[in-house]
């Protein structure tokens, strides 16, 4: 795996653990609401992702980003769809959101790369 994928995961899954493992029922109910929210409903989950996807570029959240580009990899969510979803994301957050597109594209690239 990629450096760019593995510094990510193992990060965010060290943290996750700390935070967790710290019993604060806020953010234990912040995380369970993100898990159940992602579930599938009247809108499939791929389309979940994507939207998450959206939201996290014009918000900038480069990790957020991170988290919904990899999972929408492993749902089977195409390169063409991402990048769908991606310039939609650029046209409603402007042209300060292409800095955070780059970056989307470039770990995309790790996500293809990775075997």
């Amino acid at each position: 795996m990629s450096d760019i994928l593995t510094e990510f995961n193992d990060y965010r899954s060290k943290m996750n653990e700390k935070l967790l493992a710290d019993n604060n029922k806020i953010v234990k109910r912040i995380f369970n609401l993100d898990t159940n929210a992602y579930a599938e409903g009247a809108l499939d989950v791929k389309t979940k992702e994507l939207l998450g996807l959206v939201a996290s570029t014009v918000l900038r959240c480069d990790d957020c980003v991170k988290y919904h580009l990899e999972t929408s990899y492993k749902l089977g969510i195409s390169k063409e769809e991402m990048m769908e979803a991606l310039g939609i994301a650029t046209l409603v957050g402007g042209t300060i959101v292409i800095p955070h597109l780059r970056r989307a594209y470039e770990f995309w690239e790790a996500l293809e790369q990775q075997k």
